[in-house]
């Protein structure tokens, strides 16, 4: 079986950190690829990041269709390009904030989403919507630092995220917590631990639905909705028309 997980953004050092989780989590024998597209954003925290990176996770689905890929995984929680990405293969896709609100829903009666910066909370609500969720999620809390910021110091965004999901138990009655973002992957366990209630991070969830997919032979329908794209004229965008002619 060979998964591959897609980091959105062009920070190769979270790609690294994403695929050494989704490894760690997947069954043996099955093969994890992680990917870094060619262009898009450094981060994900905004509308305008959220659009720029849907081009690059195309361009890696086309990819992986040539590449024989049986799954993939969206690696970042605004979750983007994934409508357009179940369009471009009958291979299951995956959200990981799709991933993580199924399996969170199924774990607690109630869960708090931690964020990044205050900005980046309306992509996840109206996501929290989309999924169906808005009746079990008691908060949307954001940490105040960015993305890159948890790169550069892992100490003081551990700090911010322990606060704000105490603060969400506390304060908001949640009974679980949701990482509201793919770069705090590393933080789900000791968080854990700390809180003694679930805490779950996006990638593993999405990791082991895409094997359960693929185990039970289940594909996205292409009977409407997610069809395959029209070929129309895409001007200046040239790689994606040579890439839809390759794979379809």
């Amino acid at each position: 079986m060979k998964i591959k997980v897609i980091n959105p953004n062009t920070t190769t050092s979270m790609t690294d950190a994403i695929e050494k989780a989704a490894a760690a989590c997947a069954f043996p024998g099955t093969e994890i690829y992680a990917a870094t597209p060619e262009w898009g954003p450094a981060s994900i925290e905004c509308f305008v990041d959220d659009y720029l990176a849907v081009p690059g996770v195309i361009q890696e689905i086309y990819q992986g269709e040539k590449d024989g890929m049986d799954a993939y995984v969206i690696a970042c929680f605004g979750d983007p390009g994934l409508q357009a990405a179940k369009e471009c293969t009958q291979k299951p896709v995956l959200g990981i904030a799709e991933a993580a609100i199924a399996a969170v829903k199924m774990a607690a009666p109630s869960f708090s989403v931690i964020s990044v910066l205050e900005r980046s909370k309306k992509i996840t609500e109206d996501l929290i919507l989309q999924y169906g969720a808005e009746r079990a999620c008691r908060s949307v809390r954001a940490t105040g630092l960015s993305v890159l910021e948890f790169e550069r110091d892992p100490e003081k965004g551990r700090r911010a995220l322990h606060r704000e999901s105490k603060c969400a138990l506390e304060r908001d009655g949640a009974e679980s917590i949701v990482l509201g973002c793919a770069g705090f992957v590393d933080f789900a366990k000791e968080l854990e631990k700390d809180l003694g209630i679930p805490v779950i991070d996006g990638v593993v969830p999405a990791v082991k639905f895409a094997e359960a997919f693929v185990g039970m032979g289940l594909n996205t329908s292409k009977q409407n909705s997610w069809g395959y794209p029209e070929k129309k004229e895409l001007r200046g965008f040239e790689l994606f028309r040579k890439r839809q002619g390759e794979t379809k």
